[in-house]
């Protein structure tokens, strides 16, 4: 099975310490080496992004920082486990390399072996 991590944290207005990033770079190539870490990246500070929203058939664009925010997306994860307990159990290693936030977990829907959506 295949899972969604969202990773979410206060926003930093510094970079990572080269040891934090030694750290995180040393579990993602012992998850990509495992095959239980499919892919993951980070989010540059939201002051460089955009939140999008479609209400009531208008369309609003709030530029960042999100201040309002008491955590931001930090970053994100593809997970290869066996069961949500396991993918549960290698959120919690990351989240001791990260040294804090919280991940939400979501199954990602796969179609059946052998059928692709019909390209155009």
């Amino acid at each position: 099975m295949k899972f969604l991590s969202i990773y979410k944290t206060v926003e930093r207005s510094i970079p990572p310490s080269q040891e934090e990033m030694a750290r995180m770079g040393k579990l993602i190539e012992e998850g990509m080496k495992a095959g239980w870490l499919l892919g993951t990246e980070g989010c540059l500070p939201s002051a460089l992004g955009a939140r999008v929203r479609l209400s009531d058939g208008k369309i609003s664009v709030t530029d960042g920082p999100f201040t309002e925010s008491k955590e931001v997306v930090g970053g994100f994860a593809i997970l290869q486990a066996n069961s949500k307990a396991e993918v549960i159990d290698l959120v919690k290693q990351f989240l001791g390399v990260a040294g804090g936030g919280e991940c939400e977990l979501r199954q990602i829907c796969e179609a059946p072996q052998g059928t692709r959506a019909a390209k155009s």
